[in-house]
């Protein structure tokens, strides 16, 4: 049974994709099925590989963040068993929304087979969620002091303020470190329990947060035409942009949210070609998932049954 809560953010999550889908029609309603089309036929052969290989890697990256936090639980798990159940996380999560079915779900029904407690798992899904969060300030921080007009290109600000705000990010991973280093004391979120990671896994977590976003982005920028693309550090700082408001807004795989800020953020690019680069992003990164991490839940589901059932003397 959902949570009052649960439905509060189902709406909201509703009303985000509601409203920009409506902006994202004022946007696209000019372009042909054929322009699209067209755009899509441009995309090499080559430049589909590499996005497909951008996928991996993102993929590859979110199932670190469970070992790391594996780690950190100083529990062992199979390497096999930890890249199913994070790939099938995701892979859910990220299509379905966090209001609608928690990858919280899939890690307990997972990781409680292989002996990890509710408090346990509690701290893994925590530890996941801040591995994102320090990519997403590490990889913003950076982006901004290296590209501070960038910030234009969402917000009509002067450059100062960009790189006031990359510092700040930095700053804040910064003093995660520093509390790992230092190992300050535990901090507690309810009946939660939180210790600072040991410097060798803020390591691990620095470099597996950032990766992720950078793969996960490059799917789109092998996506874009070569002629008029703005670059990798753009199209990274956009998808960070864009990927971070989609989850605020709760929209089932940011649909629409996604669309709308890579159209308003990147207006030197011709419309179809954004959105055929969107598109690729959306089959490779959320929707051939989801497909294979049904078969995954299914299979898992199947091999708990067997195991339970008794057998026949």
């Amino acid at each position: 049974m959902m949570k009052r809560s649960d439905w509060i953010w189902t709406l909201i999550g509703l009303a985000a994709v509601v409203f920009s889908c409506y902006l994202l029609f004022k946007e696209i309603r000019t372009i042909s099925l054929d322009e699209l089309q067209e755009s899509l036929d441009a995309i090499s052969l080559h430049r589909w590989l590499l996005a497909a290989g951008a996928t991996l890697g993102a993929y590859c990256a979110l199932a670190w963040y469970d070992r790391i936090a594996i780690a950190h639980l100083g529990k062992k798990i199979s390497w096999w068993f930890i890249t199913l159940c994070s790939f099938t996380t995701y892979a859910l999560a990220h299509n379905i929304g966090a209001s609608v079915f928690s990858g919280a779900v899939v890690r307990y029904r997972a990781y409680t087979s292989k002996g990890l407690i509710p408090a346990e798992i509690g701290v893994l899904i925590v530890f996941c969620s801040f591995t994102f969060a320090l990519g997403v300030l590490l990889s913003g921080g950076a982006v901004l002091l290296c590209q501070p007009d960038l910030i234009k290109r969402v917000a009509d600000v002067g450059p100062w303020l960009s790189m006031c705000i990359g510092a700040l990010l930095l700053g804040l991973v910064g003093l995660y470190v520093l509390g790992s280093w230092r190992q300050f004391k535990p901090w507690k979120w309810g009946k939660l329990h939180v210790e600072y990671p040991r410097l060798g896994i803020v390591g691990r977590q620095l470099l597996a947060g950032p990766l992720e976003l950078a793969c996960a982005a490059a799917i789109i920028y092998f996506a874009l035409p070569a002629e008029g693309n703005p670059g990798y550090l753009v199209v990274l700082g956009v998808f960070l942009a864009s990927f971070s408001l989609a989850l605020l807004s709760h929209a089932p795989g940011g649909l629409g949210v996604l669309e709308v800020t890579f159209l308003a953020a990147m207006p030197e690019l011709p419309k179809a070609d954004v959105l055929a680069a969107l598109i690729v992003f959306r089959a490779f990164y959320l929707l051939l998932p989801f497909a294979l991490s049904l078969l995954v839940v299914v299979g898992f589901e199947w091999t708990q049954w067997r195991q339970r059932r008794p057998r026949r003397s």
